[in-house]
């Protein structure tokens, strides 16, 4: 992976990430795979044996977090293991999704919010003076990366090969039944039938909308012309709130088609579309091949800030490489930090950033930040204050 910052490009090693096959990251309430609090709630898998290695350095009392609904699996698991490692101590993550988890950071009632795309100038506009005291700012903290699932209810059609100007043509309505020609084209063997495309988008703010739709807008510029958002703007189609709800609508829904992490589609036996991207073949959707296409992601943010660009991830011709991919963050305050909860905030991000905390939850259908990546984000971890 190459991280690039102020003109320099720093080569980072990728060690071997699990093959695994369930991407389970649900929300609070109605995107929820299990529970809605990430401090009662563990998820299945994973390892306690992690929690030996992590110091808790002062950690006391409750910290709450919320945000992200595609890190909820894994925040479930390291809450367990740091509550198990540090007694007295409480973390409430709530998984609302990345706009309302944003939100409620910049209003000050969480010491961290998660999200699934880096804060824009606006956003991080709006956490000084707020959340951040003297004269502090949200940054964005990678944290965790995952695959994005396009998942169809096409009865009797296996292996449905799909690439982003076909999916931007079905997104935006320009392209209405599965017989289509352009889809013919790519399953030339298929029995594709004549029945309408129903397709669902998040009614939410969504960091998994606002990386399918840069997927979508860096691989086919030409026909998704709008900009990525975390709130869905094409015309058309069909709204469910969450992910959880977007796996629901196409289990339901004969000839529907959609966008939601890996462990939807596992959890309730969705199939899901392999990606052409000008490969030498069509890639299935799996963590290993999600992290290949992050290789190249660079670091355009400022430090402290780490914020990614994954342009080069969504474009990738790369053989093996799945395309539709998010890198999760942590947001919290570089500095102006509320000093009661400040070493426990900077306690679990720095286990949860570590090797035993990133390999904690590949069980659980996640890719680990490179080596060298989780030195700058502990770097900037350790700038907290």
């Amino acid at each position: 992976m190459k991280l690039q910052r102020n003109g320099r490009t720093k080569a980072l090693a990728i060690g071997a990430l699990a093959v695994v096959s369930s991407l389970t990251l649900a929300a609070c309430g109605s995107d929820n795979n299990s529970n809605t609090n990430s401090s009662s709630s563990p998820a299945a898998g994973g390892s306690s044996a992690a929690a030996a290695s992590i110091a808790c350095n002062g950690a006391s009392g409750q910290l709450l977090g919320a945000g992200s609904t595609a890190q909820q699996n894994a925040m479930t698991q390291w809450v367990k293991d740091f509550q198990a490692a540090c007694s007295g101590v409480t973390i409430n993550y709530q998984g609302t999704g990345s706009g309302a988890g944003i939100t409620s950071f910049q209003s000050g009632k969480v010491a961290f919010a998660g999200s699934d795309a880096a804060m824009k100038a606006a956003d991080v506009a709006k956490t000084q003076g707020t959340a951040c005291k003297n004269g502090g700012k949200g940054i964005n903290i990678p944290m965790i990366g995952g695959p994005i699932a396009i998942g169809y209810n096409l009865p009797g059609v296996q292996n449905l090969v799909l690439d982003a100007p076909t999916l931007a043509q079905i997104f935006t309505g320009k392209i209405a039944k599965w017989d289509d020609a352009a889809i013919k084209k790519l399953n030339p063997s298929a029995n594709l039938p004549s029945l309408p495309i129903q397709t669902f988008h998040r009614s939410d703010g969504s960091g998994t909308t606002a990386n399918f739709t840069g997927y979508l807008a860096a691989a086919a510029p030409s026909d998704y012309t709008e900009q990525p958002n975390k709130l869905w703007q094409a015309k058309g189609g069909q709204a469910a709130a969450g992910s959880a709800g977007l796996a629901a609508q196409v289990k339901q829904v004969q000839g529907a088609i959609s966008y939601f992490e890996l462990s939807y589609a596992t959890q309730q036996s969705i199939t899901t579309a392999q990606i052409s991207t000008g490969a030498s073949a069509p890639v299935a959707v799996s963590t290993d091949a999600a992290s290949k296409a992050v290789g190249d992601a660079k670091v355009v943010g400022t430090a402290p800030d780490l914020a990614l660009d994954l342009k080069s991830a969504y474009t990738t011709k790369a053989d093996g490489a799945y395309p539709i991919v998010l890198v999760t963050y942590e947001i919290a305050c570089d500095k102006g930090n509320d000093a009661t909860s400040l070493k426990t905030l900077k306690s679990f991000l720095t286990y949860i950033s570590s090797t035993p905390g990133q390999n904690s939850v590949t069980s659980l259908g996640y890719f680990p930040l490179p080596a060298s990546l989780q030195a700058q984000v502990k770097t900037t971890i350790d700038s907290l204050s």
